[in-house]
């Protein structure tokens, strides 16, 4: 049973479920959607006599089961006592695009406990906070298109090797709100910031200039020795505890230079230790937009 693939898809309404599952599908997963918590240890003993033959297994559980989904937890406790390695992915999106979505299909809201669709989606991310803390990967989909949100789960499901833990690297800008799917996240604002300085505040922190100005700083250099190594001598820690996905922010004002340019350090750095990993610029080029927007009004 080492080799078989148990994976969890659950959370919330309207945050991408089905096109989860159907990406599942594609890369060969056996796909069963909506089903009652109860089975899934019904379904994992036929998993262990099939001696095999179902290795690539993907379950949608989630609020639509009803009284049944409160014997969720039980069940996933039984898959480990099976031995069974079983994987959680936690799809999740902010209210306003949750809303959105709901009004645009014109689909009612599986809980249904009020005609007010954002009290549907706070009580329904409030029953799922649990499952949510045992996740193994959460994905905020509010940004991403089905495209994007299909690579996501390819990248880290499908095409990665087993036992690998893959590393996530992100830079973002607090006036943007810190990212709700990370697992550890740096303040980089206190260090100098290029944006004062005019002929480097209109650069991106990938243009040299701006590495080169943030790592010049005898505070930056220290930051990098220090939780560098941290990060480096704490990695095998998540290893051990059978955690194959990271993520780790680093978060500047407005997530352009600063923590562009460390997470870009921080990746090169990672890379000569032998980690795989994902970089993204979260918010780099949100004030390009801004302006442009602006100009265009």
């Amino acid at each position: 049973m080492d080799k078989t693939r148990f994976i969890i898809i659950t959370g919330l309404s309207g945050a991408g479920k089905s096109i989860a599952v159907k990406c599942f599908e594609d890369a060969g997963f056996f796909c069963v959607d909506n089903i009652p918590s109860q089975l899934i240890l019904k379904f994992a003993e036929i998993c262990l006599k099939s001696k095999g033959k179902l290795s690539k297994i993907a379950l949608v559980v989630d609020i639509r089961g009803g009284i049944f989904f409160k014997d969720l937890y039980e069940s996933l406790d039984y898959l480990k006592e099976l031995g069974i390695n079983r994987e959680i992915l936690f799809l999740e999106a902010s209210d306003e695009i949750l809303m959105h979505r709901f009004s645009g299909t014109r689909r009612k809201h599986p809980l249904n406990i009020s005609n007010n669709i954002l009290e549907n989606i706070q009580a329904e991310r409030e029953q799922l906070k649990e499952l949510r803390s045992q996740a193994d990967l959460i994905i905020d989909t509010s940004d991403l298109t089905p495209k994007q949100l299909s690579n996501e789960i390819i990248r880290n499901f499908i095409k990665r090797e087993e036992q690998e833990i893959q590393i996530t690297l992100i830079s973002f800008g607090y006036k943007y709100g810190i990212p709700i799917d990370v697992d550890i996240v740096f303040d980089v604002r206190f260090l100098p910031n290029p944006f004062y300085i005019d002929k480097l505040k209109n650069l991106p922190g990938t243009n040299e200039k701006i590495e080169k100005y943030v790592a010049e700083f005898p505070v930056t250099q220290h930051f990098m020795e220090v939780y560098f190594n941290l990060l480096n001598s704490l990695i095998p820690y998540y290893v051990k505890e059978g955690k194959t996905y990271l993520s780790i922010a680093f978060g500047c004002t407005g997530g352009r230079h600063r923590s562009v340019a460390l997470i870009n350090n921080l990746s090169n750095y990672l890379k000569e230790k032998g980690y795989k990993l994902f970089v993204k610029h979260r918010d780099m080029n949100k004030d390009e937009i801004e302006i442009k927007i602006k100009n265009d009004l």
